[in-house]
């Protein structure tokens, strides 16, 4: 593969402004360049709003009028409950698409080039983070839009929505950063393919489908040390009970730890690689 005429400007860019350009433009420049090769790709992008708008359907429909009967949810809106786990799912489909998009730069050569350029080796990495986080926020606006047209009422009204958001963006930014640092310690594609599945299970092993007080034996134990557990909380408090202080730091604070150890794992990543170029 060769280097694509937007990729060379992008180069150009970073080599003309690296220098004397402060550390968000590097950091906005990288983000918006795998943002754009993530738009020329529909194929990667519609499947995961397709997967999690179809769960969100089928879950609605098949446990919707069943939650009634758990104390838990009584007179509660079981779609408010379990939209946040759709929301917190999409982070997976978002960090995958950043892990192929940066193997792909690995394999025509473009990284070692960038590689040669005085820009931020953060603003590196920190770039794909954030744009699955962006492609995060859009999956996690559909998913949102689609629940309301089926008749969700938010506790928390706008502002809550918006804080649905952001919490799903610092999982996702979380999540990315491990497929990130997958990505470029293994330069395979097969290899990033694999790890994305990793964080599958997490959507399970949590309070998916019930209350996490109804949960028993290892499943409950798991899922009181699993951070997805504490941004779907969060998610659910904010749907249906309203602004709920502790658990919304308790979500944000699992989130962080989680984004903070894999942004970690990211730059030890890319320093195994750089060493071997």
């Amino acid at each position: 593969m060769t280097t694509t005429t937007q990729e060379m400007k992008a180069i150009t860019v970073v080599n003309q402004d690296a220098g004397k350009a402060p550390f968000y433009k590097e950091v906005a420049i990288m983000t918006w360049r795998d943002l754009i090769t993530t738009l020329r790709t529909p194929s990667a992008i519609l499947p995961s709003i397709f997967i999690n708008v179809f769960f969100l359907i089928i879950n609605h429909s098949t446990f919707g009028r069943s939650a009634g009967f758990l104390p838990e949810l009584a007179g509660k809106d079981y779609l408010g409950f379990i939209l946040p786990l759709s929301v917190i799912s999409a982070s997976l489909g978002g960090a995958g698409i950043t892990g192929q998009n940066l193997v792909r730069d690995i394999e025509s050569g473009y990284f070692n080039k960038l590689l040669l350029t005085p820009v931020s080796r953060v603003a590196i990495v920190l770039g794909p983070i954030l744009s699955g986080a962006v492609f995060l926020a859009f999956q996690a606006l559909i998913i949102i839009g689609l629940g309301l047209a089926m008749g969700l009422s938010v506790e928390t009204g706008v502002l809550g929505v918006l804080a649905l958001v952001g919490v799903a963006v610092l999982t996702g930014m979380g999540l990315s950063g491990y497929i990130v640092g997958l990505a470029l310690r293994t330069g395979n594609s097969g290899a990033v393919q694999a790890g994305s599945f990793l964080f599958f299970p997490l959507t399970f092993i949590t309070a998916s489908y019930v209350p996490l007080d109804l949960l028993d034996g290892w499943l409950k134990t798991a899922a009181r040390i699993n951070p997805i557990t504490y941004s779907i909380e969060a998610g659910r408090s904010l749907m249906l009970t309203g602004w709920e202080g502790d658990t919304l730091a308790k979500g944000i604070l699992a989130c962080g730890i989680l984004a903070a150890l894999t942004f970690a794992y990211a730059m030890s990543s890319l320093k195994a690689r750089t060493a071997r170029s």
